[in-house]
């Protein structure tokens, strides 16, 4: 007996690699038709950004891995009523799973606030490495739903009140690995509450 093995999905690959890309350029549209193209077929795609260095994705896993080592009750001094802000975690029904939601990210006094619930002496690093991926992914976050609604024929200036209406909520996740004899689900299935998700993913064999 044989069996058809479907080759496996292959997203559409978006280049925003040194680009200074303005709306209305012969640039832009491309991209931009590429983007809606790859949301309405996809719902997703892999996006080439060089501003995100590798100096600045190694800090993101090494101020996350201290993060996740911190003793549980120390977490747990982020825990907010408010869903996927501070520290989530220990749920029996996602046993892999924890997560850290710093919300407003982008705000130096917030990121700070935040620091130091877990770190009462003070993190620099931490603060300093989460301001400065916020700062960078939120550009990147800004021109793909720029491009979207500038597709649509949307208003620029509806679009700017928009953009300046949004905060960004910054999530590091954890999820720990299974034996081959283990069947416990890492997430359940769900659709992200916001517009546009960016993930940076490490894998740790």
């Amino acid at each position: 007996m044989s069996f058809e093995t479907k080759p496996a999905l292959k997203l559409p690959v978006i280049d925003f690699t040194s680009r200074d890309l303005k709306s209305g350029t012969v640039e832009w549209d491309l991209v931009s038709g590429d983007v809606r193209r790859a949301l309405e077929e996809y719902g997703c795609f892999e996006a080439l950004f060089d501003k995100v260095t590798a100096e600045l994705r190694k800090a993101v896993f090494e101020a996350s891995e201290d993060l996740f080592r911190l003793p549980l009750e120390t977490k747990q001094r982020t825990v907010s009523e408010v869903k996927y802000k501070g520290y989530v975690g220990q749920n029996p029904t996602n046993p892999l799973y924890e997560g850290v939601g710093i919300d407003v990210a982008e705000n130096e006094e917030n990121v700070k606030a935040f620091t130091q619930k877990l770190w009462p002496q003070g993190n620099k690093n931490f603060s300093d490495t989460v301001l400065s991926f916020t700062k960078i992914v939120s550009e990147l976050d800004f021109k793909i739903r720029r491009m979207v609604m500038v597709s649509f024929g949307i208003n620029e200036n509806y679009i700017d009140e928009h953009l300046k209406s949004t905060k960004c909520l910054m999530r590091m996740m954890k999820y720990r690995g299974v034996d081959e004899t283990e069947e416990e689900l890492g997430m359940e299935a769900h659709t992200d509450r916001n517009v546009l998700t960016i993930t940076l993913v490490f894998v740790v064999s």
